[in-house]
């Protein structure tokens, strides 16, 4: 089992930063594949971003390419999503995601692909 606690989410403006976090406790943490997903009101939780065990190869949905940056740190079982030139659709409830065994020539975006889902933290960009 993985547990994941996400953090750092809040109200910015348009233009604006925000440093997501996410703390995972469990076993063989620096094995797994992990992401953030986000779910707006309404809509169908969607990919954003994942990275693999290594920190190497990160992607992202084209929506944030550019603007987001995943990063994790092995040591202190830490994952983070750096969100830059935030806009008013980018508002939604943010979670992290966990999947133990993956290969590095597929890339995961579909909520199924995840084995393990923090609570969400909610990011809420005003204009």
């Amino acid at each position: 089992q993985v547990q994941l606690v996400e953090s750092g989410g809040g109200l910015v403006q348009a233009g604006g930063s925000l440093r997501l976090s996410c703390s995972a406790s469990g076993r063989t943490f620096s094995n797994n594949l992990m992401g953030w997903f986000r779910q707006a009101p309404g809509k169908e939780r969607e990919f954003v971003a994942a990275v693999s065990w290594s920190g190497g190869s990160p992607y992202y949905a084209d929506s944030v390419k550019g603007r987001f940056t995943i990063s994790r740190d092995n040591a202190k079982n830490m994952v983070y999503l750096q969100m830059n030139s935030l806009k008013p659709e980018d508002t939604a409830v943010y979670y992290c995601a966990a999947r133990e065994i993956y290969s590095r020539t597929y890339t995961y975006t579909r909520v199924l692909d995840y084995d393990y889902w923090g609570q969400g933290t909610q990011v809420t960009v005003s204009s």
